[in-house]
């Protein structure tokens, strides 16, 4: 259960992030600063489904619904679909993968996160192809680190 709250608490404080910490602006690129919590969200996702199976979905709406009274709800909605698309994403690869933890985990998140900041940088009205290539960048540190330190 500690990673269904942990995940709760991800998605909740990077939507309470997006709401109120201004996005960098950095050679023409929008970065919203969260974007680095939003690829942990995708790896506690991977490990609250180990625990909870099938089950995962309800830590996801309980963050999203919280985030919506917490946060900006703009900003919610629009986290809320990209999360809605991009889990869903994720959740497919990971249960149908028979591959080890470690590279379920990088694979799903390599195809969930570009998912996500397609729909949320859209929706939000940020959308460029440098900020997509960030943000799947950044998201995919979490991933990455993940997989090398569950390989060792």
């Amino acid at each position: 259960m500690k990673y269904a709250v942990l995940y709760i608490v991800a998605i909740v404080a990077a939507n309470y992030g997006f709401s109120f910490i201004e996005p960098w602006h950095v050679w023409g690129v929008v970065l919203p600063p969260m974007t680095f919590l939003v690829g942990a969200v995708f790896v506690l996702r991977d490990y609250a489904q180990r625990t909870l199976g099938h089950w995962v979905v309800l830590p996801m709406v309980t963050g999203v619904a919280l985030s919506y009274a917490m946060a900006d709800p703009f900003v919610a909605i629009a986290s809320g679909a990209a999360f809605a698309v991009s889990e869903a994403v994720d959740w497919v690869i990971f249960t149908t993968t028979k591959r080890p933890l470690r590279d379920r985990v990088l694979v799903s998140s390599a195809f969930s996160t570009p998912a996500d900041s397609v729909v949320f940088l859209v929706l939000a009205g940020f959308f460029s192809w440098a900020s997509l290539a960030v943000m799947v960048g950044s998201k995919m540190v979490a991933a990455v680190i993940v997989w090398a330190v569950v390989r060792k």
